[in-house]
């Protein structure tokens, strides 16, 4: 295979990884790292620096729409991104001394857990009221978002939980690779009980800097090649923004559900590379 085929193959799976990304919250990490390694044969590590990269460009793409419409509450977004960049850091220092077939193994897993929670996961949709946090209060969590022509008021619960649970993301997303955002999205939605709209917003707002504290770390190792991250970048930076301008409208729930079948079959591809040492 040339390079300029290479190139171009890598960015239109990124494209398709951005886009849906941004869409189901679910971050293209989760297709692009085995993209990387089952499609192309990269290196794990390398194809996990590749995915740092492009999750950063994920978030700008996409976040950046997202704040605009109103939809991100960033106060959130800032206090709970102090539990994910330690996560990621103390993820990304134990990468080095995990084998490759681990790290495809514990990848695999995570996915399986995404995918099956893409369908059991039930949304708070504001029509029991919540009481006042005291917490979330103090700390000025509480926000609105556009809802049906108007702003729709919603209050944060259980902030210690979503917080212990951002740290545990962050990990994962040092490890892996992955913007985590399925874990990000559950701690918001099941634990803080924000709307789904909400959660998955600022779960794209977050993931570049969770992605940035760890991608630090892959660079000082030379995991992260010009050749495999530009085009993913690129790709998936462009999705991305593409997916938060068809967010607005689109039927989350079924986007989710197609995009789970595809990360299972994925992620049982890579448990299986992962334990014959094929990765």
């Amino acid at each position: 295979m040339s390079i300029l085929v290479f190139v171009g193959l890598v960015w239109l799976i990124s494209f398709v990884a951005g886009f849906f990304g941004s869409l189901t919250g679910l971050g293209g990490g989760a297709v692009i790292v085995p993209a990387l390694s089952l499609l192309f044969g990269v290196d794990i590590r390398y194809a996990i620096g590749a995915s740092l990269v492009s999750i950063i460009a994920t978030s700008s793409g996409a976040a950046s729409a997202y704040v605009r419409e109103g939809y991100t509450n960033i106060r959130i977004g800032m206090f709970l991104e102090i539990a994910t960049t330690f996560g990621a850091l103390f993820g990304a220092a134990i990468a080095e001394h995990v084998s490759t077939q681990a790290i495809a193994i514990v990848f695999g897993v995570f996915l399986v857990y995404s995918a099956v929670q893409s369908f059991l996961l039930i949304h708070h949709d504001g029509s029991i009221p919540l009481p006042q946090n005291a917490l979330a209060t103090r700390l000025k969590l509480n926000g609105e978002y556009p809802s049906g022509g108007r702003s729709e008021s919603y209050l944060v619960q259980n902030v210690p939980a979503g917080f212990g649970m951002m740290f545990g993301a962050g990990a994962l997303s040092g490890l892996l690779g992955v913007g985590s955002g399925p874990l990000k999205v559950i701690a918001m939605d099941r634990a803080m009980k924000l709307p789904f709209k909400v959660s998955t917003t600022t779960s794209n707002f977050m993931i570049g800097v969770t992605a940035a504290a760890s991608a630090g770390v892959y660079l000082s190792r030379g995991y992260i090649q010009p050749v495999v991250t530009m085009p993913v970048m690129t790709g998936v930076l462009i999705g991305a923004f593409i997916g938060s301008k068809v967010l607005i409208r689109a039927q989350v729930p079924l986007l989710r559900k197609i995009f789970a079948v595809v990360i299972l079959f994925i992620a049982l591809e890579m448990i299986y590379n992962g334990m014959t040492g094929r990765l």
